[in-house]
């Protein structure tokens, strides 16, 4: 798998990685054995990179992730993070050094390693990425060896573009999909002139871009496709991007009969992802092998040709802009 360098980290990591929120909750049921099975699979295909958080399941993710490095102690994995979400209220008072120490503990405990690669903090208050205590306190976790590198997953552009700014930020994690272009415009090339890195996250649109829904498809209760459309539990823009189910099913039809021969719409939108060249690496979930091999494959495309590339953007700007480009 094509490698390339998670910014200020210094590491190389495989373009298609793994988002392990899926197998911690939220998604509906996982069970152990086909999480594990899922990892595994992964990492048997050239993933090296693995993205987690607290909150996940309530630490059920980090757990998963925990068990995966001690069963391939050598597999040059690269686990990231986050904190934050644990705050209540979650707001920006919370973001002290004391509470994240008690969280980098517990998040330690979890993956069973006494300093971790990447702490990301986990969508925080806008407030939160002026206050230059929060900054020094995650440069104390770093000296302290808690960490090695520090980083910020973020809902907006301009929260991105704050990010950036600050110097020992190591990567910024952001929506970014063919249903979400608007990074595209400012996020990535300041992320690149500052050798900030890109983790795409939701490049599937929360399974949109599969091409498989219509507009009869449901998830079960226990799945934020269901009781988070209009942002009930978090931002919107965490399920299907932020686009009304109807109009990204409609959307997506079109994006799938561009799909090359031999590969799925799922792989393809993987692909129109890892084809910018500022982005570190892609994030997909997988709930079982057969998802994680897939898209681990996504890496062995070719690059998309320019037609269909442009037919993408025009869908884009034709369909999704309007309902999705101003508000993050």
């Amino acid at each position: 798998m094509e490698t390339r360098q998670l910014g200020r980290t210094g590491r190389q990591v495989g373009v298609i990685g793994f988002g392990a929120w899926q197998i911690g909750a939220d998604w509906g049921t996982v069970d152990e054995d086909a999480a594990m099975a899922a990892l595994e699979a992964a990492v048997d295909a050239g993933v090296t990179f693995i993205d987690t958080a607290d909150v996940y399941g309530d630490g059920r993710s980090e757990r998963f992730v925990g068990e995966l490095l001690r069963r391939r102690p050598g597999a040059g994995l690269t686990v990231a993070t986050k904190m934050g979400r644990r705050a209540n209220p979650h707001v920006p008072g919370a973001y002290t050094l004391d509470a994240f120490r008690a969280w980098n503990d517990r998040s330690r405990e979890n993956l069973g390693v006494d300093t971790l690669d990447l702490v990301q903090l986990h969508c925080p208050p806008t407030e939160v990425y002026s206050r230059d205590a929060v900054f020094d306190a995650l440069d104390t976790l770093v000296e302290e060896k808690r960490i090695q590198a520090y980083a910020v997953s973020v809902e907006t552009c301009d929260e991105a573009l704050a990010a950036i700014r600050r110097p020992g930020v190591a990567s910024i994690q952001i929506i970014l999909n063919c249903f979400r272009q608007k990074p595209l415009d400012q996020v990535l090339p300041a992320a690149a002139a500052a050798g900030v890195g890109i983790i795409a996250r939701v490049p599937l649109a929360s399974g949109l871009l599969s091409g498989r829904y219509d507009a009869s498809t449901t998830f079960g209760p226990n799945d934020h496709r269901t009781f988070n459309r209009a942002g009930e539990a978090f931002d919107v823009g965490e399920t299907f991007a932020g686009v009304p189910f109807e109009a990204g099913v409609e959307a997506a039809r079109e994006i799938a009969a561009l799909t090359p021969p031999g590969a799925s719409t799922a792989q393809l939108a993987l692909r129109w992802i890892i084809d910018q060249p500022d982005v570190s690496v892609v994030i997909p979930g997988a709930r079982n092998p057969e998802q994680a091999r897939a898209n681990a494959a996504a890496a062995g495309l070719a690059p998309l040709d320019g037609a269909t590339s442009a037919a993408i953007g025009r869908i884009y700007d034709e369909r999704i802009r309007p309902l999705v480009h101003a508000q993050w």
